[in-house]
């Protein structure tokens, strides 16, 4: 369906600003008009001020020129160079390339000369390594448009209506109503915290496991979580609940000593005795379960999951294998 003529305006406008130069007929395929109403539209921002120049010959189009009629973004140097850091690094996570490209495009058509050379610089000059080197397993893909919708919905108190698909779980599958008030980034994961209308419980949603529904579920009153820190929340969450491999791992150890020894997000201890306890832990592949147990440095007991029963017996294996013998 053709956009309006306000929405195909700003629509024009950022497919000029993220190319060099834009045949007429790629914006008429992008917009979804014909070749002459893209001639009337590129007239009409011509009209409000807008620096448009027609390039002839075969790849030929329309471009913006001279960029001190466009207004500069007011940014000091640091800041400039901040904001081109922060798109660079999220070109490495998956699902934002291509936003992220676009963006540093459109930020070098509105800042002054001087900033713009600045930032181009840094831009061309610099590769980003891999982020994601917490675990084996791919990190999932953003889907930019649903944290838009998740974010919308927690700023107009907007109740959520939503499938929720959880791999590691017996009940791979939950259709939930809940109320959403933040949500928090970690480990390359997005998640929503929110509150269930069932039973009011406060829970944390993986956002590539969520599928909303419409419509939503109503307007709800805010009744913030006591204390505000729904970070915090959301660790202790994934711990128990969040991750696609939990287990249940027996340390000759008392909890103490095995508190001092981890990263309070890898899990949850519970005091057995004074010499033991049982580290509840979990990852999204059996293998990160291994190395961090691994790293623990003291003896301890896997019988559940088989998969990760199996990988430690081949890891063990692996290791006899690797010394001389005696």
């Amino acid at each position: 369906m053709p956009l309006q003529t306000s929405s195909r305006l700003l629509a024009l406008l950022s497919l000029l600003q993220a190319r060099e130069v834009v045949a007429a007929s790629d914006l008429s395929a992008r917009l979804g008009v014909g070749e002459r109403t893209v001639r009337k539209d590129v007239e009409r921002l011509r009209e409000l001020g807008y620096p448009i120049d027609s390039v002839r010959g075969p790849s030929g189009g329309y471009r913006f020129g001279d960029h001190g009629r466009l207004p500069p973004l007011l940014l000091e140097p640091d800041e400039a160079v901040a904001v081109a850091v922060g798109l660079g690094s999220a070109a490495t996570v998956r699902g934002l390339e291509e936003p992220s490209a676009l963006a540093v495009a459109k930020l070098e058509q509105v800042l002054p000369d001087r900033l713009r050379r600045r930032v181009r610089a840094l831009h061309e000059s610099t590769d980003i390594g891999p982020t994601n080197t917490a675990t084996n397993v791919p990190a999932p893909v953003v889907d930019v448009g649903l944290l838009a919708d998740l974010a919308a919905a927690i700023r107009d108190h907007e109740g959520l209506r939503m499938r929720h698909h959880h791999p590691g779980a017996a009940d791979a599958e939950e259709r939930v109503e809940a109320d959403p008030y933040r949500l928090v980034s970690w480990q390359e994961r997005w998640y929503v915290v929110a509150r269930r209308r069932d039973d009011r419980s406060w829970q944390a949603y993986r956002a590539d496991w969520i599928e909303l529904r419409t419509p939503g579920a109503g307007r709800f009153v805010p009744d913030p979580m006591e204390g505000g820190d729904y970070s915090a929340f959301v660790l202790r969450q994934v711990a128990f609940s969040g991750w696609s491999v939990h287990c249940r791992i027996a340390v000759d150890a008392p909890a103490e000593e095995v508190l001092r020894r981890i990263n309070p997000t890898v899990g949850v201890v519970e005091t057995v005795d004074e010499a033991h306890s049982v580290l509840v832990t979990g990852a999204d592949s059996v293998e990160m379960v291994a190395v961090w147990i691994g790293m623990l440095g003291l003896d301890f007991h896997v019988d559940e999951p088989p998969e990760l029963v199996a990988h430690v017996a081949a890891l063990a294996r692996r290791y006899a294998g690797a010394v001389p013998s005696a």
